[in-house]
């Protein structure tokens, strides 16, 4: 493969942002909730390149035959590999794209395709795009792009603020993560926070059930967090962590109270044994790590009393898409109150829309 932008590239990031920018300068895009990838497409050619740098080539066989059916011979793309499912997306599904069986590939690149949307152009046959401007490259991505079909769609854009402000708020249920802004003179920084991204913040009052130790030593690492669903049973919705190494050890001495005879009656306490359900109803702490298996998943069981509020952007089915932040204590809240009533899930709108906007 030769090409004026060789692999691997790392992509461009963006710094995070509590509204959406306004100005003359602006353009914006939906923030696409998938695996970043950045396509190099020389001839016959063609490698996924991911967000760490990773191959993605070998799990999405199906996205690889649609660049070469529909981008040019000679390019790089930068852009977003989503799996959309009726009318929003599915990032549980996309997970499961990432197998070590070439059988279980392949029958998932049938049974749950993949798409690529197309961002930003990098390359173009022997032309490097990386100095050029935003708003130059985006209009010869689409020209570049203009007879692509799907799976492969060019992302939605526009220099309106108030339509960047819809997408913000109306198109959340179809999956989308929020919105991206660009500015027009903006040249391609590889893992350089320039783009700004605004995303979804909510707060819920989760239960502490657990928690795991750090990997430098005996602090804490994240705390496990969970909910009770409509049968009463308490579900593992996923963590809170990222605290500063001296709340990390102050969190020693604040869970010490609830650890005793912590797992005498667990809900969790054949997590072991159980196995997470494709339609992700039961989830416990203990599955093994899909990205990697070696992982210690190891947990200290909590008794299930202790309360903390915590920031999240979204959901994915019944589980935090993300780390939690955490907020603070909550112990004027009853444990057995926090059930998944209390968050917020957005109206489901039509993904249509927003492709190829």
């Amino acid at each position: 493969m030769e090409l004026p932008v060789q692999p691997p590239v790392k992509p461009m990031l963006a710094k995070p942002a509590t509204k959406i920018p306004t100005g003359d300068e602006w353009f914006y895009e939906p923030k696409w909730d998938g695996f970043r990838c950045i396509v190099f497409r020389d001839g016959d050619e063609v490698e996924l390149g991911s967000r760490n740098e990773r191959p993605l080539t070998r799990y999405f066989p199906e996205v690889v035959a649609a660049v070469k059916a529909n981008l040019p011979r000679r390019c790089v793309v930068d852009g977003e590999i989503i799996v959309p499912r009726g009318d929003r997306l599915h990032f549980e599904a996309l997970l499961q794209r990432i197998h070590p069986a070439q059988s279980r590939i392949d029958l998932l690149a049938e049974q749950t395709p993949a798409s690529f949307v197309a961002f930003d152009l990098l390359a173009l046959g022997d032309e490097s795009l990386l100095e050029a401007p935003f708003g130059d490259r985006q209009a010869r991505l689409r020209t570049a792009l203009a007879d692509a079909a799907p799976p492969i769609h060019v992302s939605g854009i526009t220099r309106d603020p108030e339509t960047a402000q819809r997408w913000f708020e109306t198109f959340e249920g179809a999956g989308l993560d929020g919105v991206v802004a660009k500015a027009a003179d903006l040249p391609y920084g590889p893992d350089q926070r320039l783009m700004t991204k605004v995303k979804h913040v909510r707060t819920a009052d989760c239960i502490v059930a657990g928690f795991r130790w750090h990997k430098s030593g005996p602090i804490v690492g994240s705390l496990l967090l969970g909910l009770y669903d409509d049968a009463g049973d308490l579900q593992h919705i996923g963590v809170a962590a990222s605290f500063p190494m001296t709340r990390r050890a102050e969190l020693v001495e604040e869970l010490a109270p609830y650890r005793a005879e912590a797992l005498d009656g667990h809900p969790w306490q054949d997590w072991a044994n159980a196995q997470v359900q494709q339609n992700g109803e039961n989830r416990m702490p203990g599955a093994v790590s899909r990205w990697n298996a070696k992982k210690d998943l190891s947990w200290v069981p909590l008794r299930p009393e202790l309360v903390v509020e915590i920031k999240y952007d979204q959901l994915e089915g019944r589980r935090l898409r993300h780390t939690g932040q955490f907020l603070r204590w909550r112990p004027d809240r009853d444990a057995r109150s926090c059930t998944y009533d209390q968050l917020d899930v957005p109206v489901r709108y039509d993904l249509a829309e927003v492709l190829d906007g």
